[in-house]
């Protein structure tokens, strides 16, 4: 809907339901977006339908989502799969999509089961998922202890990995064999309102401007622990939350790098694109005032417009055309205001925090460029 008529659907709303019940509804509204509770499914998250299963292969229902290239969780109620590319040449109907299957790692997979596409590969934890020793720990926070895994290694630099909307830890150990591969010891965090965190005030989400303290407490953690220095790597709110402990923690000397996959930096569009998956048409509108009134967020303002020009360590962000949660456009203006410290790395066909996903092999090798001068 264009902005213009959307204002005036919302006030026409307004009308119709009197002032007060507007309030209501807005609160309800912008409730879709910032309470959402961990682990799930974002709207670029789509359910598929199995059709069945042989030989290593899957068949899913046809759609742009099941076609995606790349590789993909797949999860539901006690169920988690693996997908890898679609497999050309393989015998299929024409509302089908035969892809390959990677494993199962929780439950089964039976014709008409509907499940979600999902950036998370990966299920259980470091030792269960992909045999690495790890120890679960306890990071003291603003709120209280919040659970992370530390999966040790032998330098001295520590790479602190925080995960984004709709996932949860899970999402990090995408990237834990190409990063202790390189024998950096690991921190995947959790922050408030994740299971076994904190509960933030009112339960509600900020899109990474409060949630921001806890990956500065994680990184003391990290201090504490005998890293001498730490690079950030954050996905989605994961990464706003990395961009803010750079520019404004007092620990941000200790922060040599920082990987950005899919930032949210506009906010006004991350909050409508998550309150219109959930709320009617007329209510979004409403649902991104009341959200700005009740977080304190400034959603006229970009979070490039203040940082750029404060950053003072290399950044490779990853992000693409696809992200229909946190648009690409804020990024590359990121990165065009600073092109002495910030590299771009465009990922085309990706769903919101699903850059390594989309092409793991290209992904890695931009991460390999960027990461090795700070090993």
């Amino acid at each position: 809907m264009r902005p213009a008529t959307a204002t005036a659907a919302a006030v026409t709303t307004v009308i119709g339901i009197g002032a007060a019940a507007a309030v209501a509804a807005g609160r309800y509204a912008s409730d879709a977006a910032l309470k959402a509770p961990p682990r799930r499914p974002l709207p670029s998250d789509p359910k598929v339908t199995v059709h069945g299963t042989a030989a290593g292969r899957i068949t899913l229902t046809r759609s742009l989502a099941s076609l995606r290239p790349g590789t993909y969780g797949l999860k539901g109620p006690g169920v988690h799969a693996a997908v890898g590319p679609v497999v050309g040449g393989a015998e299929r109907s024409a509302d089908t999509v035969v892809r390959r299957l990677l494993r199962v790692s929780q439950g089964r997979l039976t014709p008409g089961t509907r499940l979600w596409l999902t950036p998370e590969v990966y299920a259980g934890d470091p030792r269960s998922a992909l045999g690495l020793d790890h120890r679960e720990v306890l990071v003291p926070g603003e709120l209280g202890d919040a659970p992370a895994w530390f999966v040790p290694g032998t330098r001295d630099t520590w790479v602190i990995c925080v995960h984004g909307l709709g996932t949860g830890r899970a999402q990090t150990m995408n990237l834990m064999p190409f990063l202790t591969e390189r024998r950096f010891p690991l921190l995947a965090v959790s922050y408030r309102g994740d299971e076994g965190a904190p509960r933030p005030r009112e339960g509600l989400g900020h899109l990474g401007e409060t949630e921001w303290r806890d990956l500065d407490a994680a990184i003391g953690f990290a201090l504490r622990g005998g890293a001498r220095r730490v690079v950030l790597y954050g996905w989605s709110v994961g990464a706003t939350m990395a961009l803010r402990c750079a520019v404004g923690s007092e620990r941000r000397s200790r922060i040599s790098g920082l990987v950005l996959d899919s930032p949210v930096l506009d906010w006004r569009a991350t909050l409508r694109a998550l309150a219109s998956a959930r709320t009617p048409a007329p209510l979004v509108p409403l649902a991104v005032r009341a959200a700005e009134g009740r977080t304190g967020l400034d959603t006229h303002r970009s979070a490039t417009a203040d940082f750029p020009h404060r950053l003072k360590i290399p950044t490779l962000i990853l992000h693409g055309p696809g992200d229909t949660v946190a648009p690409w456009a804020a990024s590359r203006a990121m990165a065009r205001q600073r092109p002495d410290l910030i590299s771009l790395h465009t990922v085309p066909n990706a769903p919101h925090a699903a850059m390594w996903n989309a092409d793991p092999e290209k992904y890695e090798e931009a991460l390999r460029r960027y990461i090795t001068p700070l090993m």
